[in-house]
């Protein structure tokens, strides 16, 4: 039967992509031109000021985290994306001029970041945020280009993507950009000031932080309405929570400075990042000027709340006394070291747990991973020696790690949900042998 559903999707997909594209083929103009540059525009200075401002820029939209393989040189791409369909194989990014961007314009790049379409016409696919990208400015565009042709060029072959039929159908992309894709450089909004209007490009535009913070359906698009309300990361195996439900990571009760705090030191007296936020703080985020870090953190307060109502009664009285008296010694035994009796751990070096609403949301696959695998938040130039968490997966079984994750959700007057040994079984064999 699954089988049977997944191949009835398929040929959805494809008879869909089949009719957009037919469509837009028959009415012109399906690949976006590029617009006119002004005349005399784009007659580069590329001074060390402008290849400066282009570094923090890339910074800024985490080009590097991407483009890079974990053991490999700096953009020279071959890092594997895997995603619902099959692995995506980033393109290298340097100044090489045979397998590399040495030979794009300033003109090429921007049509790239703006429109998603490579220098050869080919449409991309949205592994690269260009539904973000498209919001940054010209200026800023070319102030990146800039930077990366001044990185050391790398001769390195891009690798072909493995993707699944029909998903390996790039002319199905057509029907994906109509539904998903809206161009446009961002507007500021004249009501907000400029500080919010800062913030807004950065997390709109250069961060693409919707992009993991919303959930994507079974096309891998998400609608612009959905934005931020938390989502699964695709083959990933972690929940970004929603900065939208104050049930999750909403922001409505958190100072600036807590905000500001986690995005660049990746710890604060409210939470820590692990997993791929880890990754983003550390490659991206640290790096962010004062000004923007508390320019992100006033937009973000701001975003549209829901579940603003409190928050549903404990459910520890759903839960077998045995299993939170297993919960709770393990807990005692292993974890009261750091996070306290009570659970209130002495932050911002050791998270509290009692009322963390990262602990409490809908799903428990976050708090799953960090008892299984443990983690350590990213090392930043605010914060040079981070504290880390052990793994106890050689330590607890599925019952005990499911007990104590269950504790955990549940005591103190948390509001979570218990949590089965089958679920901790699930994330457990994706831990590497």
């Amino acid at each position: 039967m699954r089988k049977l559903r997944v191949a009835i999707l398929a040929g959805t997909v494809v008879v869909i992509g089949a009719a957009i594209a037919t469509y837009m083929l028959s009415h012109k103009g399906y690949l976006p031109e590029p617009k006119p540059v002004p005349e005399g525009a784009r007659a580069l200075s590329p001074t060390t000021q402008v290849i400066a401002r282009g570094e923090y820029l890339a910074q800024a939209g985490d080009c590097v985290a991407c483009h890079t393989e974990p053991t490999g040189k700096p953009f020279a791409g071959g890092r594997a994306m895997p995603t619902p369909f099959g692995n995506i194989y980033v393109p290298n990014i340097t100044p090489d001029d045979e397998t590399g961007i040495g030979q794009w314009s300033a003109d090429d790049f921007y049509r790239a970041m703006h429109t998603g379409v490579t220098r050869n016409g080919t449409l991309m696919y949205p592994a690269m945020p260009f539904a973000s990208y498209t919001k940054v400015t010209r200026e800023d565009c070319d102030a990146i280009f800039n930077y990366l042709q001044s990185v050391t060029p790398v001769k390195q072959k891009n690798r072909p993507h493995e993707l699944r039929f029909p998903f390996n159908r790039r002319d199905l992309l057509v029907g994906w950009r109509a539904l998903y894709f809206k161009e446009g450089e961002y507007e500021p909004d004249p009501t907000q000031s400029t500080q919010w209007n800062r913030g807004a490009y950065l997390v709109q535009g250069l961060g693409h932080c919707s992009m993991c913070h919303t959930a994507i359906n079974a096309l891998g698009g998400s609608r612009e309405a959905q934005a931020f309300e938390g989502g699964m990361i695709p083959n990933q195996n972690w929940y970004a929570p929603s900065l939208t439900s104050n049930r999750e990571a909403g922001l409505a009760d958190w100072s600036i400075e807590d905000i500001v705090a986690l995005l660049q030191r990746g710890i604060s007296m409210r939470a820590t990042v692990y997993g791929p936020m880890a990754e983003v703080t550390y490659n991206s985020l640290q790096y962010m000027t004062d000004d923007d870090a508390e320019a992100m953190a006033v937009y973000l307060k701001t975003l549209p709340q829901r579940d603003s109502e409190g928050p549903p009664p404990s459910s520890a009285r759903l839960v077998q006394p045995s299993v939170m008296e297993s919960g709770r010694r393990n807990y005692e035994k292993q974890c009261a070291m750091c996070h306290g009796g009570e659970g209130k751990g002495f932050p911002p070096a050791f998270p509290p747990l009692a009322g963390n609403q990262s602990i409490t949301m809908s799903s428990p696959v976050n708090s799953i991973r960090m008892v299984l695998n443990g983690g350590y938040a990213p090392g930043t130039r605010k914060n040079p020696r981070p504290h880390g968490m052990p793994p106890f997966s050689h330590i607890l079984n599925d019952e005990e790690a499911a007990a104590v994750v269950t504790y955990i959700r549940v005591a103190w007057n948390n509001t979570g949900t218990p949590v089965t040994p089958a679920q901790v079984n699930e994330l457990r064999k994706l831990l590497p042998e």
